[in-house]
């Protein structure tokens, strides 16, 4: 077995981590090669991978995409500390695929035809409208900054388990390193270098999940003595409120949250630019067929992954301590597991397995961030005549942007309770559903109106977020993401005054914003203000990659 965590280096976990880590990184280097094109200089090559990737690959690259150290560290240290609330993230990956199984494939068609790299772009030509596409691809770049946050917290659970727990700049310094490699490999091999490691990422998940559900219930006596043993302890009242931490079973205060929480989820899950990028890098529609179909494959291995945290609480982990704030840090509760349970040299895979898929969607997210700011903001107002080589370097340079951004901005956050970090960004994101998902379908909103609701809905979530404490460490504001409606207040009146029910805020901004955007539309259409220039056509959200005339790829 591995030595108690915290006692020092793990340095047969190190070297076997650190060898899986350097082959990921050859692949990424090597990745420019792969199904490359003449050069990389325009964002369908460096930004879509040439918009030609298959169902295998697509399935892993979406995979890579989509299940991520949230997936593998979050959810399962929610569980651990909540119980039977962190299990909204099943319902919500079931939920999502017939939800975006249509939209996904106008989007891809659409974007075929007019050569569209990003949502933003696909609302400049739906509308016309420079300015919503600037708030649609702001949107987008903020959303994203805490997911990758996120995925820098799960890195960190795992080399902080395995002994690299220093304080200050020197803590963060194995950080660092790993992402200067991110960094450079995706600089040069843009989104080939995440497609072609999403193999090993999965490939190594897959086998550790499969030994783990298997060999730790055996272990610690059955999933019987497990749940027993969980609700035992998430009844303990909490040291600091005086309630219990969480149940195995849904309270009356959090069902609410739970399914808000997951249909919120589903519908902002494919607002994501890195999540639309995966879906605009496959060769046709096709492809997008398959995949909706086979990706829930992956929702069982995330219910496998959150009972761990019920194995974890079975099994007496203790979060590691961070010497960088003294505080323990929860997200180490799966890595402090495979570390007492596992022999040394099967937590190391696992190490790998976590940090390898910690990389993988933090690439694709900087890269779809990067296509946001060089084709909506750049291009847009920056530099009109752009040619796609100034393009594509320019995404180059603010992938690197991107990276370090949220390297620095995870020197602020408190990594206790990373999963907020998603919710939080998923609150945004929601806000860009009517001018992207709804105008898929229709174009009856007008263009002001969304913007009127896109300003109310961001507006009020984030207000809505600044008032939510964190009862565990005393934060006052951005604590979390569960608003008691007690709380909720509209201009001063309070409809649910009393009640301890929770309830996930972006749901609520999400109503506000349509019924903003339909109130402001209603307006603007008895003022018969004009509503800009479609450039889409009826056609365009049904073409397909054989189509004949269909615009080359890699063409202006």
């Amino acid at each position: 077995m591995a030595q108690a965590p915290g006692s020092g280096l793990q340095w047969t976990e190190l070297i076997i981590f650190g060898l899986l880590f350097g082959l990921v990184t050859v692949m990424g280097f090597l990745a420019s090669k792969w199904k490359s094109a003449a050069n990389l200089d325009h964002l369908d090559e460096w930004g879509l991978g040439g918009r030609k990737f298959g169902s295998w690959i697509t399935w892993f690259l979406l995979g890579g995409d989509l299940y991520t150290a949230y997936t593998f560290v979050a959810v399962p240290a929610l569980v651990f500390g909540a119980g039977a609330i962190g299990f909204y993230a099943l319902p919500y990956t079931v939920l999502v695929y017939p939800i975006v199984f249509l939209p996904a494939l106008r989007m891809w068609s659409v974007s075929r035809a007019h050569g569209y790299v990003t949502p933003a772009d696909f609302v400049r030509g739906r509308f016309g409208s420079p300015t919503l596409a600037l708030l649609i691809a702001i949107t987008g770049i903020i959303a994203t900054m805490p997911y990758i946050a996120l995925q820098l917290v799960g890195l960190e659970a795992v080399l902080r388990t395995m002994g690299l727990n220093g304080t200050g700049i020197v803590g963060h310094l194995p950080l660092l390193i790993a992402f200067v490699i991110l960094a450079v490999y995706t600089y040069q091999s843009g989104l080939r270098a995440p497609a072609l490691i999403a193999f090993v990422k999965d490939i190594l998940i897959y086998l550790v999940i499969i030994v783990a559900v298997i060999y730790l219930p055996a272990k610690l006596g059955g999933w019987g003595e497990i749940f027993d043993i969980s609700q035992e302890k998430l009844q303990q009242p909490s040291p600091t409120t005086g309630q219990p931490s969480g149940s195995i079973v849904l309270s009356d205060n959090n069902q609410l949250q739970y399914i808000t929480l997951a249909l919120g989820s589903a519908l902002a899950l494919f607002l994501y630019p890195h999540s639309l990028t995966s879906v605009l890098a496959s060769r046709g529609r096709n492809v997008i067929k398959r995949n909706m179909i086979a990706l829930p494959a992956y929702s069982f291995l995330l219910g496998l992954l959150a009972l761990l945290g019920y194995v974890a609480l079975a099994a007496g982990v203790k979060p590691i301590s961070n010497n960088a704030t003294g505080q323990p840090d929860s997200n180490t509760v799966v890595p402090v597991l495979f570390d007492t349970q596992f022999p040394s040299w099967f937590a190391g895979i696992a190490f790998a397995a976590i940090g390898i898929g910690a990389l993988v969607p933090a690439a694709i997210m900087s890269i779809a961030a990067a296509n946001l700011w060089t084709r909506n903001i750049y291009k847009e107002y920056l530099k009109k005549d752009a040619t796609p080589g100034q393009e594509a370097k320019q995404a180059k340079l603010a992938s690197l942007i991107v990276k370090f951004g949220a390297v620095a901005f995870i020197l602020f956050i408190d990594p206790q309770f990373s999963i907020d970090l998603q919710l939080i960004g998923g609150v945004l994101i929601l806000q860009t559903l009517p001018a992207v998902a709804i105008a898929l379908y229709t174009r009856w909103f007008h263009r002001w109106g969304l913007i009127a609701g896109w300003a109310v809905g961001m507006g009020w979530g984030i207000i809505m977020l600044y008032g939510i404490p964190n009862p565990k460490t005393g934060k006052e504001h951005f604590g979390g993401s569960a608003l008691v409606l007690d709380k909720l207040s509209i201009f001063g009146w309070r409809p649910f005054a009393g009640s301890m029910m929770q309830i996930y805020p972006g749901f609520i901004a999400l109503i506000a914003n349509i019924v903003v955007a339909v109130i402001v539309t209603v307006i603007a259409r008895r003022l018969k203000i004009v509503n800009g220039t479609d450039s889409t056509s009826g056609p365009d959200y049904h073409v397909d990659e054989h189509d004949k005339d269909l615009r080359p790829i890699g063409s202006q």
